[in-house]
């Protein structure tokens, strides 16, 4: 071996035992496979921001909410605001890299004495948002691959077929995440390059792209205001601008590089995709009632026929799984590192990982079945999916804005890591929290008029179950016991395997002896 051979193995070593220390340092020994350089992360965000995913999906949404005026400038504004949100993300992922991401982030920030309440509220809410968000991706996916279907066959979907295709797809994307991150490592990189492949022809004029406003809500822009059409209209680009990172080499700065390479160029692929999209409208009437029931592909119909119309259906449906897959990766983790701290029913089932794999494999089946009964309500409901992206997108940035909040009120005690903003850093933070609140209240308000059961906005309910359950249940049990993320270093020490739940659980009954010893 050369001598720039055993620099590099040097240097990679020492980059992977500095990112050990850093976690040795917040408490936790590095159980999960951590093998994504800046690159595979970069990969892993892009891919659960993806545009090709959430524009596609919502399409119809940001054409009845406001039309190509708000969809153009919408997407603008809101790339604008996550990019802030992401700045101070990645100014705390630095700070605190782990598996737990905002739930331990939340337990860090606070006074020892708030701690557990703060990561178990944010445990909470991340774990609504990441099975929000696999529902949104993987249900987008199954619809569009039932589309695609009747494209040449004479099949015709129906709600239970969709839902069917949705359980199918969730256990093509579950059995993946069951090999592992050495699998993911490659369908990552090609997640990356399939990414790259969709474009469109461009034939509408640019005052209909950037200028039209159009109220398909059933009447909201009358009863409230065009304003109120505009606002509920930004779900589409922030939605689809949603998403973090999990695993990674050197996370201290490689997670943070990722998550804002991630979003800008998302925000500008996907602003030039919707441009694309908008541009090639030929029929605007057409398109909105189209029989295939996704405008998207009405205009892939219209443009290159139904040939080319199939092969660009299948990118976008390789686009959706890839995403969803990658999505089940994040929820998977961090339904368990919230298990590991006993912060879900069962966790003494749910904390494991596979030695084999080096996945927590019953995490992982545990996502895909709670994102398949959250996807149920498209059975009865004509606005079940916007619902389900609004949940998401509630869940997460909520998630997300506790810890940010946290590092605004106790920014005295906030120590640095090696990415940081500077002077910058508390207006980004606070402006990040504000925008958050915002869009918190916004998604739960009705998208569609007038409310009844089929088009009433259920997210409030699911957030509103959320907040009953998480509080209630602290106040009446969880506050006498849970102390958030867990010291697992010295199990560590003292030769027990804590990636087995019953290893594991010996050493917490030690533990319990020796204290009350």
């Amino acid at each position: 071996m050369s001598d720039s051979d055993h620099k590099e193995t040097k240097a990679a070593a020492n980059g992977l035992a500095a990112d050990e220390m850093e976690l040795a340092r917040m408490g936790y020994k590095q159980e999960l496979n951590r093998e994504l350089g800046l690159m595979q992360n970069f990969g892993v965000s892009f891919s659960i921001i993806s545009v090709i995913t959430g524009i596609p999906s919502l399409f119809l949404y940001g054409l009845n909410t406001g039309g190509p005026a708000v969809m153009v400038w919408g997407w603008v504004v809101v790339s604008i605001f996550t990019m802030l949100v992401g700045l101070a993300m990645a100014e705390v992922c630095s700070a605190h890299p782990t598996s737990g991401g905002p739930y331990f982030w939340a337990a860090m920030l606070s006074e020892p004495k708030d701690a557990p309440l703060a990561s178990w509220i944010t445990g909470w809410f991340n774990l609504l948002g990441q099975v929000a968000v696999t529902t949104g991706i993987s249900f987008g996916c199954a619809t569009f691959l039932s589309t695609a279907c009747t494209l040449k066959t004479g099949f015709v979907p129906t709600p239970n077929t969709t839902i069917g295709i949705y359980a199918a797809v969730l256990a093509a994307q579950g059995t993946i995440n069951t090999f592992g991150v050495h699998i993911l490592h490659y369908l990552n990189n090609i997640s990356v390059w399939w990414h790259a492949i969709g474009m469109a022809p461009t034939h509408q004029s640019g005052t209909f792209v950037f200028k039209t406003f159009l109220d398909g809500t059933g009447g909201w822009g009358d009863r409230a205001s065009h304003v109120y059409v505009a606002v509920i209209g930004i779900l589409m680009a922030q939605y689809t601008l949603t998403g973090m990172t999990e695993e990674t080499k050197n996370a201290a700065m490689s997670g943070s590089i990722g998550i804002i390479m991630a979003i800008g160029v998302s925000a500008v692929l996907g602003w030039f995709l919707i441009l694309g999209l908008l541009f090639s409208i030929q029929d605007l009437d057409r398109t909105l009632d189209s029989e295939t029931g996704q405008p998207v592909a009405q205009i892939f119909l219209d443009t290159v026929g139904e040939n080319g119309a199939i092969v660009l259906m299948v990118i976008v449906v390789g686009a959706m799984f890839f995403c969803g897959t990658f999505s089940i990766t994040s929820n998977s983790r961090m339904m368990f590192a919230f298990a590991r701290d006993g912060g879900i029913p069962g966790h003494k089932f749910f904390n494991y990982v596979n030695a084999k794999w080096k996945s927590p494999i019953r995490t992982v089946w545990l996502a895909c079945f709670l994102s398949f009964c959250l996807g149920l309500p498209s059975l009865g409901s004509s606005v079940a999916f916007a619902a389900a992206t609004s949940i998401a997108t509630i869940g997460l940035y909520i998630s997300y804005a506790i810890p940010i909040a946290l590092r605004v009120i106790y920014r005295k005690k906030f120590v640095r890591g090696p990415f940081h903003l500077g002077v910058f850093s508390y207006p980004v933070a606070l402006a990040a929290v504000i925008w958050i609140a915002f869009i918190s209240i916004v998604f739960i308000l009705p998208q569609v008029n007038p409310v009844t059961s089929q088009t009433f906005n259920y997210s409030i309910v699911a957030v509103g179950i959320v907040i009953f359950y998480s509080v209630g249940f602290w106040l009446i049990s969880a506050r006498k016991w849970f102390t958030g993320p867990v010291k697992q270093i010295a199990a560590e020490e003292m030769g027990i395997n804590v990636m087995e739940p019953s290893e594991a659980l010996k050493f917490e009954e030690k533990r319990s002896k020796e204290n009350s010893a």
